[in-house]
Formats: C-alpha cells, structure tokens, sequence
C-alpha cells in the first residue's frame, strides 16, 4: 500500500517511523529540507521537499488512485486544499485529515462531496484520554473496544494492592461478581501472559480488562485504593489544556497557569470557574502561593517536553499529590518512570488512530499500546461464516496465536464475554487481542481474512 504524509512535524515523523516498519511504501512531504534528511537517513522512505497544498509537489509525490494520502501539516487549511487536490486531480484511494479545529469537522461536507474521508483530531483524542484517567484514579492508560463496551486498563500494582503477593485467580475470591481478564503482566520491563497461579509482585505493569463500571474495583485490587480528584492544576493553555479545563470546571475545582498575558485574558473569557493565572508553572512562589500541596493532580500540556517534565518535578517535590504530563520525545521514557505519574503520548494516539483507518481485513481497531515495547492490541471481527473463515467455530483455545498474544475479551451481541478456553467462535463476534510485539500484527490480521 502506497501512502504520501504531507508534513513532517512531530505527528508526521512519527506516522513515517511507525508506519514504514509495517510494509508500507512510505513517502513524506515538507517544506523544511533539514527534518526530510533526518528522516530519510533513518527509515526506508521517500522525502519530497515542497508546500504541502501545492499541485506540483503532489505531482512529485507520484499521488494515483492507489494512494492513501494522510494531511497532518499544523496547519488546518493546507491539510484541506491539499486533501482537495489529491482527490480531484489526483482520485487518490482515501484521504485522512488533521483538524486542530473541530468547527472544521463538524462541516466536512463544505469542502466537497467525498473530498475527506476520515478526519483526526489528535488534540481531541490526547483530551478525552486525560478524562478517562481523571475519572478513573489510579489507572495509567484506558483504551476503548467494541464501541465502549470494553475497556482496556493499565495499572501499576503498589504495596499496598490487595492483592499482591497473592496468586492471581484469588482475584475471585475478592470479588466474585466481577469479569475481568489479565492478558499481560510487565515485570520489569518484560511481558508475559499469566496464569492463575502467578504471583502477583509490587510495580508489576498489570493489563485487565473489563466493563467501564468495574475499572475503580479491580483497579484497587492492585493499589491502596484512591480517593476521587477534586482540585486540579493544568499547565498550558492551548487547545489540550483549554479544552479540558472547559471539561473539567463542571465537576472539578480548576487552576489553569500560561506564561501569555493575552492568551490568558481570553481564557478567562472562555472558561466559567476555572481560575486562569498568568505565570510560569516553574516558579515556586507562584505554585506556593496557589497551594500547590493540595492540588490532587498536576497536568502539564504544554508543547514543550522540558517544561512539562520540570513543572511536575517541582510540583511533586512542593507537595501535589499526582503529575500527569504530555510526553512527544520518545527519548525521555526512560527518564520519566518514578518522577511522573503519567504520561500521555500524543503521537502513540494518532498513529493508533491512523492504523485504524488503514485497515483493510476484519479488524476494527489498532492500538499502539506501549512506544518503547511495541504492545499492541487489537480488535477483529469474525464476519466470515463456516465456509471462509478460519475461526468460525473455533474454540479459543485452539486458535493458532503467536507467543506473546492472546485474547483478552469477546464481544458477542454487544455482550461481553471473558474468554474461557472453551468458548467457541460466532458470526459476528469480536475479539480483543492483546499482543506483546507489534510484529505479531500481520500474523494475527490474517487470522481475520475470509479464505
């Protein structure tokens, strides 16, 4: 599959990175030379310097009727002319378009009938994952399947976790009326699929899933349990950090800090409750004098890693509670664990939501689950019948997964159901499958293909 990213910025390098690794024939467009190099030199793909919306750099872009073209420029405009050119001259086979403005995607169907066929908002989906951790105290990461009714949770299991230090199928003994299902440990770093005879330890990476209701219970079977947040201090105000903060002041009692006097005078018009300082997040007289020490979570999501990583480190050290951060250098993971509570990787989002779109078999969704490890999961659809399909009738057990994978869930009729050995597969069902090693991908794909 042939696919042209136009732009090169942080969301482009990183589809260009993940998506070259994948058998795709990768080509990506700037205007600056200097990114392009740095790209060209480490990955297998073609550059192509040149304004994104112009009709002779998409000319050189070799566009065609095979091509999926994804806009990703930080700017909305070109991403739109350049969507519009690559469908009406050039008939590419799909078009995928960054928005930083949801008013654009609300009226998708001003620029022209089938000119954008699936848009992506990153800002919006970094938004909506810093909700569902807000709400959910204690999990590092919630990923959504089968339309909301599943969900995928990280949590790091602390001393004081009921059960730690205990087999892993006492989780029943705990609470008999909850289905939950652990697909994955990380012990150190490393995965593995439990038993239920695994002995549960502290800082073990723990991946369940369950139903959103039953998240706070088995969440607290791995850590002292924690109180709902209720004060919260956010750091930056651009479209992340003013979108939760809109979010947010319904329920919470909101502090928003910018360094930019005008930025934060129209906040101030915008927000209702929320309380907008202008200032910068690393000056201790400030945090002080804001009562940083009763603050219940510290969110920094700004554009600036180092400002992001330093504000939490101080905020920990004056005394709040939790940090919470958005994270786009790669290289800083190894430095994060310990310090930060949480990171949101917004790159890890988008190209989840990029592969999700690319796919062309039976599987719903692709999630990128962990940057540095390469843990992906995966939801595929039995659509075939008895004739065609490879796993029609199969019982779990015996369907051919690679080391490393296994299926964590089945959704049946919008009903979920843990996945015992035994239960065998149905039209329409829906599998999610946790995998260790994104290598495994294009194995498990295939599974899903009608025959």
């Amino acid at each position: 599959m042939k696919i042209v990213i136009l732009g090169a910025g942080r969301i482009g390098g990183s589809l260009a990175r993940n998506l070259s690794t994948r058998n795709y024939e990768v080509s990506i467009v700037d205007q600056n030379l200097e990114k392009l190099s740095d790209l060209e030199g480490k990955l297998d793909i073609m550059t192509v310097q040149g304004h994104a919306s112009q009709l002779l750099t998409l000319t050189k872009s070799g566009l065609d009727d095979q091509t999926i073209v994804i806009a990703v420029t930080s700017n909305d405009e070109v991403n739109i002319i350049a969507c519009q050119i690559a469908k009406k001259v050039f008939n590419v086979k799909k078009t995928i378009c960054r928005f930083k403005d949801d008013e654009y995607i609300n009226q998708l169907d001003i620029f022209g009938d089938g000119i954008i066929d699936i848009p992506i908002s990153p800002e919006k989906e970094v938004t909506s994952h810093l909700i569902e951790l807000i709400k959910h105290p204690g999990a590092h990461q919630i990923e959504e399947f089968a339309d909301g009714k599943v969900k995928l949770v990280s949590v790091k299991t602390k001393k004081k976790g009921k059960l730690v230090g205990r087999e892993l199928k006492e989780i029943k003994d705990d609470m008999p009326d909850v289905d939950s299902f652990i697909p994955a440990i990380y012990r150190k770093g490393k995965p593995f699929i439990p038993s239920g005879d695994t002995i549960i330890k502290e800082n073990d990476e723990i991946y369940f899933i369950s139903s959103e209701t039953d998240i706070g219970s088995i969440v607290d079977e791995f850590r002292d349990h924690e109180e709902s947040y209720s004060r919260i201090m956010i750091v930056g105000g651009g479209k992340v950090g003013s979108s939760l903060a809109k979010e947010l002041e319904k329920s919470y009692k909101v502090k928003l800090i910018d360094s930019n006097m005008e930025k934060c005078g129209d906040l101030s018009k915008k927000l209702e409750k929320t309380i907008v300082l202008n200032g910068s997040a690393t000056d201790e007289v400030l945090l002080k004098s804001e009562n940083i020490s009763n603050i219940d979570i510290f969110c920094a999501l700004t554009n600036d890693d180092e400002t992001n990583v330093m504000s939490s480190l101080l905020a920990k050290k004056m005394g709040a509670k939790k940090t919470m951060i958005i994270l786009n250098n790669p290289s800083y993971l190894g430095l994060v664990p310990g310090f930060i509570d949480i990171y949101i990787a917004p790159y890890r989002l988008t190209v989840s939501s990029v592969l999700q779109d690319l796919r062309e078999s039976d599987v719903a969704q692709d999630v990128m689950l962990k940057m540095d490890t390469g843990a992906e999961a995966i939801e595929g659809i039995v659509h075939a019948n008895e004739y065609t399909s490879s796993l029609f009738g199969l019982p779990i057990k015996e369907i051919p997964l690679p080391d490393g994978a296994s299926v964590g869930a089945v959704v049946r009729h919008g009903e979920l159901i843990m996945p015992s050995s035994n239960v065998e597969r149905s039209l329409n069902d829906h599998l999610i499958i946790f995998l260790s090693d994104k290598n495994m991908v294009n194995e498990v794909e295939a599974l899903f293909k009608s025959s």
